[in-house]
């Protein structure tokens, strides 16, 4: 296949870059920060598996294959590692009860929570545990997914803003960005909110929002929280010993003082729910800017000539691996994934 220039290294991004180039395919990954993974990516809360995050549309279809795709990627990049810790959720379980679980995941009582979650002052009667998820640090795994795809002979550049496509007549020639003009025969847009705008010249409809998520940072305890945890008011899950991140409700605003008092709201919840937290200290609060499509997974070219193509997605933490190795192979050898029919662009007119 000729050369293909991928816009955004975020985890999507560095996945499809990752995948072509690991098939022999000349890429160019360009990313408006100074390093991967300095957008949405690096904001994420990054629960991989069956329980977490949501599973609109074609993202169904995907589910199947995320853990063993992530496992995959274990074993070609020693840089990627995954906690497998599972998870225990009962955000929203009693919406679930009358309804499958699907395979992986359990209905667990009492007795088992407490194994699960020792610490927990007041456990629920019934919780959802799902033992084979886990959580990556995705500003971890993408620079390792970045640095693969360059040892495959990939070129990253950074510091790269695009700001249009180039065209003749309707047919895409690459890209015009800060650092210049990349000539591409395809051009991949992996770069979330910023999709829609650069796509303004092609017939194509591409409705993406952009979801603000509230993450904090805090000190505890190594082994305080032992799986990803989904309770009705946040998640909390640890990062690493003595690091958990945690997720809130949305914040209203981004000034230092609403996002202090955020951090100290985190630390509550916490100390309300786990006995042992009260030796936790927040160590940052951020909020993030997800990009959400309307109907789930956009995945497909949204160009006639087919020299455009974007993957755009919540959760693409947890998607990545899959959607990159779906597309690499549907680019390379022009038959179309299966798995991703119903993710494809609104049909051009």
């Amino acid at each position: 296949m000729s050369a293909v220039v991928v816009v955004g290294a975020g985890i999507v991004g560095a996945s499809v870059g990752y995948h072509l180039a690991r098939q022999g395919v000349p890429v160019t990954l360009l990313d408006q920060g100074p390093s991967p993974a300095t957008g949405a990516t690096g904001d994420s809360f990054a629960w991989i598996g069956g329980c977490g995050g949501d599973w609109p549309g074609g993202a169904q279809d995907l589910r199947g294959s995320v853990l063993a795709d992530y496992r995959r990627l274990e074993t070609e990049l020693p840089d990627v590692s995954v906690r497998w810790t599972g998870s225990l959720t009962w955000a929203d379980a009693q919406a679930k009860r009358d309804s499958p679980l699907g395979p992986g995941r359990f209905w667990v009582g009492g007795s088992d929570i407490a194994a699960l979650e020792p610490n927990l002052r007041n456990p629920p009667e019934q919780a959802i545990h799902a033992p084979g998820d886990g959580g990556v640090d995705p500003t971890a795994t993408t620079d390792a997914l970045v640095d693969a795809a360059r040892a495959h002979g990939a070129t990253v550049i950074h510091n790269s803003v695009v700001t249009s496509l180039e065209m003749t007549g309707e047919r895409v020639e690459g890209v015009r960005s800060s650092t210049g003009f990349h000539a591409a025969v395809m051009v991949v847009l992996a770069a979330g909110t910023g999709i829609p705008k650069m796509c303004e010249p092609l017939p194509a409809h591409l409705p993406v929002a952009a979801s603000p998520a509230c993450l904090v940072r805090l000190t505890a305890p190594s082994g305080l929280v032992k799986t990803i945890v989904a309770s009705p008011g946040f998640e909390v899950r640890e990062v690493r010993d003595g690091d958990l991140l945690l997720t809130l409700p949305r914040v209203g605003s981004t000034s230092a003082t609403s996002l202090q008092q955020a951090g100290q709201d985190a630390l509550r919840r916490l100390q309300t729910a786990f006995h042992g937290s009260d030796r936790c200290r927040v160590l940052g609060c951020r909020i993030g800017s997800r990009p959400i499509p309307a109907q789930g997974p956009v995945i497909g070219y949204v160009s006639r000539d087919r020299s455009v193509y974007v993957a755009v997605m919540h959760s693409a933490i947890t998607l990545a691996p899959t959607i990159g190795r779906l597309i690499a192979d549907e680019l390379v050898t022009g038959r179309p994934a299966p798995e991703l029919r119903r993710c494809r662009p609104r049909s051009l007119p």
